[in-house]
């Protein structure tokens, strides 16, 4: 049996009492004419007519305070928050009471009335009607908003600690508002990423998740095992594969947007599980995807936040193509002093990385594609804070794209990056059979 706190046990001798009173603490039925949201708005529309709005509302209550015959509260919705006034003459004293005493802050309650503004000016719902939809045992995690006289409200004792955030997303989501405004603007970029697609004639599919042979990405899989066909099956680590293969079957423009899966470290830049979108184009080089990548994101950005000028912490980033290109070779020059078209070997690269930045520390056996990836991420990387294309990669840790013409060692591929992070990869693609093989 679990052990229940001393708030939770009160609450728990309350839900006995209200069934003892003949209330059901969680009834089948709920009703909501309104969200809260949509009572202000209407109400704001209905004011200047003087025009009586009559609502029901639901939502959580998150405070309450008592003055004697009335009671202001607040409950809050997916939409927001809304304020209640209860008065014992249209409630009664017994059921204000009954409020005060037997409902807690997290409550889900259904309330009814007509919407009107207090002196203070705040929207509030006249409550004439209220029931009891769910009560809560376990107490939220306790937050205060405060109002500044510049209107800017300051959050006290508001959910911050990382791993508890992590651990109880539902906590996080139910008292931090700009988590739920993450999720809504997460969903409207996928929404968008989908729409420009579908706009250029990609072809929208889902490939297998269960696979019998991974690729398509160097990384290390998840395993798991086919219990009826007695075979070992791995979770994916990319759509590569299985979309190349459409090509193959004439879908000229395909994507999928999907959960990969790769078995190996945790970082703030990397998660085991994460969602990808990967699409594929025929007859199209790497500059023509870098131009159809900037135009995407900038869409995306538009549908988003209204604009292509997007504040990343500290960072205004402006995604307005075209985006700053930088070839890799001039970007680690200007970043480290190493010219890596004069260090053709591991070892002449790895001589040279001593000697001139004795304070780096690459892994002595790395090859030289390795050793270039290392000063990417060590010195060029951190530079690239407004979006930029990265372009043109040793082959050597890009084994699937298509060589230079002229350039045997370096083939045509670019990431995308912003505010120091990677956001995209792409090449020409390696259509030699035998080159593969």
């Amino acid at each position: 049996m679990a052990e229940y706190t001393s708030l939770e046990k009160v609450r728990l001798q309350k839900i006995e009492e209200l069934r003892a009173q003949g209330v059901e603490p969680y009834p089948t039925r709920a009703e909501r004419t309104h969200t809260s949201a949509q009572a202000i708005a209407e109400f704001d529309s209905a004011e200047k007519d003087n025009r009586e709005v009559k609502v029901t509302l639901a939502g959580r209550i998150r405070a309450s305070r008592a003055m004697g015959k009335i009671t202001f509260a607040h409950i809050e919705d997916g939409s927001g928050k809304i304020q209640l006034f209860l008065r014992i003459n249209e409630l009664t004293k017994e059921r204000v009471d009954f409020f005060n005493r037997l409902l807690d802050h997290g409550d889900f309650i259904q309330a009814s009335g007509v919407m009107f503004r207090t002196k203070a000016g705040e929207v509030t719902l006249h409550v004439h009607d209220f029931k009891l939809l769910a009560k809560a045992v376990t107490p939220l995690p306790a937050d205060k908003d405060v109002t500044q006289e510049d209107g800017s409200v300051i959050r006290y004792a508001a959910l911050e600690s990382p791993e508890l955030r992590a651990r109880q997303r539902y906590a996080d989501l139910a008292v931090n508002p700009d988590v739920r405004e993450n999720f809504r603007k997460r969903a409207k970029l996928i929404k968008s990423l989908r729409a420009f697609l579908d706009e250029h004639d990609f072809l929208e599919v889902e490939t297998p998740i269960l696979q019998p042979i991974y690729g398509g990405a160097a990384a290390r899989p998840f395993t798991t095992h086919h219990n009826e066909l007695d075979q070992d099956m791995f979770l994916r680590i990319s759509f590569e594969l299985y979309l190349k293969r459409l090509l193959v079957g004439n879908l000229e423009r395909v994507y999928e947007i999907g959960r990969d899966f790769r078995n190996e470290g945790v970082s703030f830049k990397h998660n085991p599980e994460f969602t990808q979108l990967e699409f594929y184009w025929a007859y199209a080089d790497y500059l023509q995807v870098m131009e159809l990548t900037e135009q995407m994101v900038a869409y995306a950005a538009e549908k988003v936040a209204g604009s292509t000028t997007v504040k990343f912490g500290e960072h205004e980033l402006d995604f307005k193509p075209p985006w700053k290109r930088v070839e890799m070779r001039v970007g680690i020059l200007e970043t480290s002093g190493i010219d890596i078209a004069e260090h053709t070997t591991a070892a002449d690269l790895l001589q040279a990385i001593k000697t001139k930045l004795p304070h780096a520390a690459p892994d002595p056996k790395s090859t030289r594609g390795k050793l270039i990836d290392f000063l990417v991420s060590e010195f060029l990387e951190p530079t690239l804070i407004q979006p930029t294309f990265l372009y043109n990669y040793p082959r050597d840790i890009s084994p699937l794209a298509k060589s230079m013409p002229d350039d045997p060692l370096t083939v045509e591929r670019f990431e995308g990056y912003a505010a120091g992070f990677e956001l995209c990869n792409a090449f020409t693609e390696l259509n030699d059979p035998l080159d593969q093989e």
